[in-house]
């Protein structure tokens, strides 16, 4: 028996027994496995001597399949990244670091239905043509009644008013571009000597509101993860340098 195989039933036994049973959804571990697979070898970018894969997954599931999954996420995260880890080294694809997984909640998606992200992170600086970020951020959906869709920002029901918190300040955002950094002339001026004069921008791309890195220095991250470019959700921490800041909707 191959080790994926061995990791799959791993992964099937982990849920069963009260879990099984208490499981309504038709969203079940080991369809997300197989699906995380087909991502990232969907994802795949090549450099000069490797084909490198994406290191960061967020599998997005609708609220009543995420609270299903409530007290059991760590265990699956675990699982999760072992399957991928070894789907990668079978394929003879890179990662730059061992695979995340992490589960968030979507209201756009319905029971049944989950969405994945997957994200190329951490590229190393000596390889001869550094891994280029393919398509980054985009959210690919599976559903039992409908074939896989690219989950649209533009989709997103109507929000209330979008917010950045911290530093001491609560800073709604307005308009189309948020800018955020040092200089003065930046929406959001951070007083930390490890940002840019001009660090990042928080941009509206239909209903949802995307960080960026605009070539920063240090870099950006969420979520503790390093980015480049991600839609925020409702709690997300981006830290620039030392300042971190909260993103909420009312």
């Amino acid at each position: 028996m191959s080790l994926l195989r061995g990791i799959e039933q791993k992964l099937e036994g982990l849920f069963e027994g009260t879990f099984s049973k208490a499981f309504k959804s038709e969203v079940q571990p080991i369809e997300i496995a197989r699906k995380l697979a087909k991502e990232m070898s969907d994802s795949k970018t090549i450099s000069i001597s490797r084909t490198y894969v994406p290191n960061q997954y967020t599998v997005y599931l609708s609220p009543q399949d995420r609270q299903q999954f409530e007290g059991w996420e760590d265990a699956a995260r675990k699982e999760l990244s072992d399957y991928l880890l070894q789907y990668a080294r079978d394929e003879g694809l890179t990662l730059t670091t061992r695979p995340t997984v992490d589960f968030a909640t979507d209201d756009r998606l319905g029971v049944g239905e989950f969405g994945i992200q997957a994200m190329l992170i951490q590229a190393p600086e000596s390889e001869e043509a550094e891994p280029q970020q393919a398509d980054f951020g985009h959210t690919m959906v599976y559903s039992p009644s409908q074939d896989v869709r690219r989950l649209d920002p533009r989709d997103a029901p109507a929000q209330g008013k979008a917010m950045l918190v911290g530093a001491g300040k609560r800073t709604v955002l307005s308009g189309s571009r948020v800018l955020l950094g040092r200089s003065r002339e930046c929406d959001i001026q951070l007083d930390d000597p490890n940002t840019s004069r001009r660090h990042a921008e928080v941009r509206r791309e239909g209903h949802a509101w995307v960080v960026a890195d605009l070539g920063s220095t240090n870099g950006i991250k969420v979520n503790g993860h390093r980015v480049a470019e991600v839609e925020l959700h409702p709690g997300d921490e981006v830290t620039l340098g030392l300042v971190r800041l909260r993103f909420e909707q009312e």
